[in-house]
């Protein structure tokens, strides 16, 4: 199986996040490794939205790349939030929040696929990978300004709003798939 573009990009977004977890929490780079890591993150995040882009203009879309895609989504917010914890910028209630909607996500998503249903990404959940994503990079940076330490805070809180909402909007979307298909 011969991989196409978007596909390499979704791996190479996997490939980043061990990267990213050593320049975030390593002692060695005391001052810049933060800098270095937020600038991984942004490269990374940025695959994300070329692959989807390449993928859909150029009818490159692969069951892998329906898979894969968002599990590296998932996997790169989700170890930036953990490491976030670790440096005591995030709260642990906020990224149990967070990843626990991932997990109910694929849930339904695991299921759906057993029943031939292929549930697309919908819109609330693009704004909150944005807004998770965005909250992630203004929390590596950490600028001392009030203003900015505000502004980590709005979006991490509007961040916690949208995965609710985006989970709400998907269950109430796809409630049928619970139901026992016989």
């Amino acid at each position: 199986m011969s991989m196409n573009l978007p596909n390499k990009l979704t791996i190479l977004r996997v490939i980043m996040i061990p990267f990213f977890v050593f320049f975030m929490l390593a002692p060695y780079f005391e001052g810049y490794g933060n800098y270095i890591a937020v600038a991984i993150f942004i490269v990374a995040s940025l695959t994300d939205l070329l692959d989807g882009k390449i993928a859909r203009k150029y009818n490159l879309v692969t069951n892998f790349g329906k898979f894969m895609d968002p599990l590296a989504d998932k996997l790169l917010v989700c170890a930036a939030m953990i490491c976030l914890i670790e440096t005591g910028q995030l709260t642990s209630w906020i990224v149990i929040v967070i990843i626990s909607r991932e997990f109910i996500i694929s849930g339904f998503r695991l299921i759906a696929s057993d029943n031939g249903v292929v549930i697309a990404a919908s819109y609330w959940g693009k704004f909150k990978t944005v807004f998770q994503m965005l909250m992630v990079i203004v929390l590596i940076l950490n600028f001392p300004h009030p203003a900015f330490q505000m502004l980590g805070t709005v979006l991490t809180y509007i961040a916690l709003i949208l995965t609710v909402v985006s989970l709400v909007d998907y269950v109430i979307k796809n409630k049928d798939v619970l139901k026992d298909q016989k």
